[in-house]
């Protein structure tokens, strides 16, 4: 027998969390985070992790549980992620994945490709060419090699870049290929849902978010972090908000600039998460304006488990 999971993911902004909560006051539930800059501890300003009422209300799991100098990865997050499934399921409860890291929720559904070892001479090469042109020197290279795989990396992710480009050389399966697509769960009996909105509701509501979090303190949480020892090259601080303050205090943006260009990146990764989740097979769309908000599409959500027999 496989697992129920229900698995609720879309673009950052659109309300999942939101709805994941709903969802509990129907459905005894607990949610496990999939979403790559809310694992870090002290990252709280920019990354959006549920608030402290929403965590009273559910229990909600790979929330703040590594330091951002830790190296956090689609692999680690599979394998937490299905011991805390195995646990969640031995309590009664259903689990629920709710996030739009798209690679960390295709790891758990259907596995990683095996990756062939690091090459330290081709990566002293990158090293190099970085060094000699810049970092985003690494990235058009990437985009020359594999455009499509480029298009989902930011050329500020030097660790991703470079990873990509040796998987490139070595002429394997790189994530997003068709074989990975389109191999099912083995484990888990899978209700993945995508909410999506009206696209220039979702883009004004993003850029009201990263405005309400630079007024939230972004920048002193950004100070606060490197004062603390974090490196901005790290990639937890390569994210949407920390890079562009982290310029800020290096006297390269003002915070007017650095703000305009978090909500222009944020709008970007919004259209590349929706990108990646059209590319999956069976996720059912609800939009959460016609769905009522949060509250009806947890009902909607519950009336689709139901239906597919996941709860009682």
């Amino acid at each position: 027998m496989k697992i129920p999971l229900l698995v609720i993911a879309g673009p950052t902004g659109v309300g999942k969390t939101a709805s994941a909560v709903a969802l509990a006051q129907r459905v005894p539930l607990e949610v496990i985070s999939a979403d790559s800059r809310q694992v870090y501890r002290r990252m709280d300003v920019a990354t959006g992790k549920p608030t402290a009422e929403e965590r009273a209300a559910v229990t909600h799991h790979l929330v703040d549980i590594v330091d951002p100098d830790d190296r956090y990865h689609a692999e680690r997050f599979a394998r937490d992620a299905r011991g805390i499934i195995t646990a969640i399921r031995e309590r009664g409860k259903l689990p629920v994945v709710v996030g739009g890291t798209g690679f960390y929720i295709r790891a758990l559904l259907r596995g990683l490709d095996p990756a062939p070892p690091a090459d330290p001479s081709f990566r002293r090469d990158l090293d190099a060419l970085a060094a000699r042109e810049g970092r985003q020197a690494l990235h058009e290279r990437l985009s020359r090699e594999a455009p499509a795989l480029a298009r989902r990396l930011h050329p500020n992710d030097y660790v991703r870049v470079m990873r990509a480009l040796e998987l490139t050389r070595a002429g394997g399966p790189t994530p997003g290929t068709r074989e990975d697509l389109w191999r099912r769960s083995r484990e888990y009996d899978v209700l993945h849902v995508g909410l999506t909105m009206e696209r220039a509701e979702l883009a004004r509501r993003l850029r009201t978010r990263a405005a309400e979090m630079v007024d939230a303190g972004l920048l002193d949480e950004v100070r606060t972090l490197l004062a603390c020892g974090y490196d901005a090259t790290l990639p937890a601080m390569q994210g949407i908000g920390y890079r562009h303050f982290v310029a800020v205090l290096l006297g390269e943006l003002t915070a007017a600039e650095a703000t305009r260009l978090m909500q222009r990146d944020t709008l970007r990764y919004a259209k590349r998460q929706w990108t990646w989740f059209a590319r999956e097979p069976d996720v059912q769309w609800l939009d959460v304006a016609l769905g009522g908000g949060p509250d009806g599409v947890a009902a909607l959500i519950a009336e689709r488990l139901a239906e597919r027999g996941l709860i009682g």
